[in-house]
């Protein structure tokens, strides 16, 4: 119940400007308070008093729903990103340009199509917007991972991608994580860690990032 909330979330976003408060009308239908805390975040906004009364934040809101192929994971928004209102956005950035060579997705920097048209849903570690990944907090980033441990649990997405090795390793505090399909599940969903495709990590060309989206998108071995 209340899986199109998040989508409902992200265009109440859309229509928006940073900083206006909004009532949010979907979150009425949910009645779990971690579970209603959790949406507030991951749709961009945060509470501004009683009932469903959601203030506007500079960030991404997710594009999820159930019954996900795939839902990919990027560390946190770029404050270009969240002013876009498109995840990976920056032209520097290869996210998209190997998710269209895989063919994961069909239309570039469309997550909505994404989502709607390719069971691909994106969403973000830690929601507070950034200049630089590296900004975030060792807390930061334990706390997305419960998140999404509890939003996967509840969506049941196929696999998860996580776009980013470091941040990773912090959230689950495992220093000597590497790449690839990962002994932690997010709510019992298979994760999957590729390398970040950000413009700064550009030793790694779009077609070996493309490689990497096709192995998640297949799901781990039997």
């Amino acid at each position: 119940m209340g899986g199109d909330v998040p989508l409902r979330l992200w265009e109440l976003h859309r229509a928006s400007a940073v900083g206006d408060v909004v009532i949010a009308d979907a979150l009425a239908e949910i009645a779990d308070p971690v579970r209603r805390a959790d949406l507030i975040v991951g749709g961009g906004f945060e509470p501004a008093g009683v009932d469903e009364r959601v203030r506007r934040r500079r960030t991404l809101a997710d594009t999820v729903a159930p019954d996900l192929r795939l839902l990919c994971v990027g560390l946190n928004p770029s404050l270009y990103a969240a002013d876009a209102g498109i995840g990976f956005a920056r032209p520097g950035n290869r996210f998209w340009p190997a998710a269209l060579i895989a063919g994961l997705v069909t239309r570039d920097r469309d997550p909505l199509h994404a989502l709607t048209d390719h069971r691909v849903g994106m969403t973000d570690l830690v929601k507070r917007a950034t200049v630089r990944a590296d900004e975030l907090t060792g807390d930061e980033l334990v706390a997305g991972f419960a998140r999404l441990d509890r939003l996967c649990g509840w969506l049941r997405p196929s696999a998860v991608c996580v776009l980013g090795v470091t941040g990773w390793r912090t959230a689950v505090r495992d220093r000597r994580a590497t790449l690839g399909w990962q002994a932690t599940r997010f709510g019992g969903t298979p994760v999957y860690v590729m390398p970040n495709p950000s413009g700064l990590n550009a030793r790694v060309p779009p077609t070996e990032l493309a490689a990497h989206l096709r192995t998640a998108a297949t799901g781990p071995a039997a």
